[in-house]
């Protein structure tokens, strides 16, 4: 019997009140499926979601089930950057998650739809739908389209800080504002929300193919329609999320990660999903499975086109076909069938000739002539053959920090940098664009981790560093904060232990000599005021600094980033709430 139909013999008010929300006497003894998305006028990432909401339930009836529409709506990463607003945005995260678990699980159901596009509303769904793990299938919400010269929205940031240099107009700024968001969708590169969106098919848990469509193509509705029929078909299967998420899909996702180049906010979040289903991933993981991998997709803000092209080239099978010898073909997935099986029947019913389709046309639309192997680089031919980030560690980051180093100068993988720390972004962002800071530099932001703010984006610094010419390759930017997945340039985030926690980030000062180099995965503090001190010197300094350092107050004493602050756990094993874990 399913879940539904129990629960419908255990509480008699359960079938009046369905009855009351506009449900038939009919609806009541099909199987029930949960229907959340992130749904609101929010940003353009969600804001369409209520089609794709639509399409899922016309599916889930076709299929001869009830779909029950639920909402918990994400926030926008980017209309919170330059303020505090962004401090919310890590935490918001588990909040989606939190209220997944509730409304789930107050009501019980068969199945579930999940759909989502953005930052944060990403993994929280796929925590959520972890948690309850009720047999389920994700849409994503796909891109948005790109504006006039291929504009999007990650160059923003670069024309505001030519605008604060003086380097362009007014006129210049508000023409890349008023033209970067042209449709609904996420944003068109390869952050964060592009990242989740092709890290959730990698895991098996979308419909092969689907992941990063075009926000406006008629192919995302159906894809939605196709997952709202399959929803159905699972739950009266019982195939559960838990069957599907393992290890091995785990490792396909950061096989994928690598060759997209992707956000380094990944490596946020499939810790916290895998430590949903019990699972433990962490930096070092990423760190080797990138080693040695191939990057090849040729997409901003690494590469040259925006993230619209994905789906015309083949979308994650088209990847997946290109590092195939390394992945775990016989993972489970949504369809209920393996993902080699997903991968050979995608070739046998015309999916890329489709897709070549649309490739087409948007060449045609664009005035351009790209082909596939523009956009998807073959395994032979790859754009980089080391992955696309690492985890560098030493005795300033004993747990880890994260540089994406496909985004980084040549010139800044190996240097000896002098030290200049900052305790917030507002004073660090003011001492660049102000040429405060020289080449050479190491410039610290610190007290940005998840206890300390809430690990905020160093968004509008990093932009700031990467668009100076000369400061773009001659300095590092060191934080416990993180990254926007559309930063670029010498930037190392997610620096382990953080500084509110009393990791040695909070123990640098100025003129300290920081060593980088990414090929020997190395972040360490190695002189002091200029002068190289020994591992053994350095050891007894950074004791004498630590016995003299106290915690500063909390920068919230109520709500929500109190929670979240008082039980974040390291951002190197994901940053979720921990209670009495270790």
């Amino acid at each position: 019997m399913l879940v539904s139909q129990k629960m419908r013999q255990l509480a008699p008010e359960l079938d009046p009140l369905r009855l009351g929300t506009g449900w038939t006497q009919e609806d009541l003894g099909k199987p029930q499926i949960f229907v959340e998305s992130t749904f609101g006028d929010s940003h353009p990432g969600s804001g369409h979601l209520d089609k794709l909401v639509e399409a899922a339930c016309r599916g889930i009836a076709d299929a001869g089930g009830r779909g029950a529409r639920y909402f918990c709506t994400d926030m926008c990463d980017g209309e919170s950057q330059g303020h505090d607003g962004i401090n919310f945005s890590l935490a918001s995260r588990e909040m989606i998650a939190n209220m997944i678990e509730i409304q789930a699980n107050a009501t019980p159901f068969d199945g579930g739809v999940f759909l989502a596009s953005c930052d944060k509303g990403m993994p929280g769904n796929l925590m959520g739908m972890a948690r309850v793990n009720i047999p389920s299938v994700m849409i994503t919400g796909g891109t948005m389209a790109a504006g006039p010269d291929l504009l999007t929205l990650e160059q923003l940031g670069m024309y505001s800080a030519k605008y604060e240099r003086g380097e362009i107009d007014e006129a210049k700024l508000n023409w890349a504002k008023c033209n970067a968001c042209p449709s609904c969708g996420a944003c068109s590169f390869i952050g964060t929300a592009s990242t989740m969106q092709i890290l959730a098919e990698a895991l098996g848990l979308t419909l092969p193919g689907s992941a990063l469509l075009p926000a406006t193509s008629p192919d995302l509705l159906d894809y939605a329609y196709r997952a709202g029929k399959q929803s159905v078909e699972l739950a009266r299967r019982g195939l559960r999320p838990s069957d599907i998420v393992t290890m091995d899909s785990l490792e396909n996702a950061i096989l994928v990660h690598a060759a997209i180049s992707g956000s380094t906010n990944a490596l946020l979040h499939l810790p916290a999903i895998a430590h949903e289903y019990g699972l433990t991933i962490d930096g070092d993981t990423f760190d080797r499975l990138h080693r040695g991998a191939h990057y090849l997709l040729d997409l901003r803000p690494a590469g040259r086109w925006p993230a619209e092209f994905f789906y015309y080239a083949g979308g994650v099978p088209a990847i997946m076909e290109e590092i195939r010898p390394f992945l775990h073909l016989d993972a489970m997935t949504v369809t209920g069938k393996t993902l080699g099986e997903n991968l050979a029947e995608l070739k046998e019913n015309g999916f890329y000739e489709h897709c070549q389709q649309w490739l087409d046309e948007a060449n045609r639309r664009y005035d351009i002539s790209l082909t596939r192997e523009d956009i998807i680089r073959p395994y032979n031919r790859a754009i980089g053959t080391d992955g696309s980030v690492a985890v560098l560690k030493g005795n300033l980051a004993p747990e880890g920090a994260v540089i994406k180093h496909t985004a980084c100068p040549k010139e800044m993988f190996s240097a000896v940098l002098n030290a200049r720390p900052f305790d917030s972004e507002e004073e660090c962002i003011d001492a660049v664009l102000h040429h405060r800071v020289q080449p050479g530099d190491a410039v610290f932001i610190r007290y940005e981790g998840p206890q300390g703010s809430g690990m905020p984006e160093m968004f509008y610094t990093s932009e700031a560093i990467s668009s100076d010419k000369e400061l773009g390759r001659s300095i590092a930017l060191i934080t416990d904060g993180r990254f926007s997945g559309a930063s670029t340039g010498p930037v190392i985030g997610h620096c382990s232990p953080e500084a509110q926690a009393g990791g040695p980030i909070a123990l640098v000062e100025e003129g300290d000599l920081i060593q980088l180099d990414v090929k020997e995965r190395v972040l360490a503090i190695v002189g002091v005021k200029g002068e190289r001190k020994t591992p053994e010197e350095m050891e007894e300094i950074l004791a004498e600094r630590k016995k003299a350092w106290k915690p500063k107050p909390r920068k919230y004493s109520r709500g929500v980033l109190r929670l979240f602050s008082e039980h974040a756990a390291s951002p190197m094993r994901g940053a979720y709430l921990q209670y009495g874990e270790t």
